[in-house]
């Protein structure tokens, strides 16, 4: 295996993509962020000021908890419909 860095060669670089509407800790500029993975860790960086930090990741997200992710959802019960006519008037 070849070292690219030592043999002259261009190490690849991480793919960076923006993330919308987020603000700027620092410098509270708008998209101006962005996010990319390096060493197996993800990071964000200010391309504005140059704020960088790391984005530690939750594992599994849960999902939220809702009446229809808990099963407690109320069935509606049969009711007869009634159709009602409007009544004509006569002039």
């Amino acid at each position: 295996m070849v070292d690219q860095e030592n043999s002259g060669g261009h190490s690849k670089k991480p793919k960076k993509r923006f993330i919308a509407g987020a603000v700027c800790p620092r410098c509270s500029e708008m998209d101006r962020i962005v996010n990319y993975q390096e060493d197996g860790k993800n990071y964000r960086e200010c391309v504005s000021c140059g704020f960088k930090d790391e984005i530690r990741l939750q594992s599994n997200p849960s999902e939220l908890l809702t009446r229809v992710s808990t099963g407690q959802r109320k069935e509606a019960g049969e009711e007869p419909v009634k159709f009602i006519q409007p009544i004509k008037k006569n002039k």
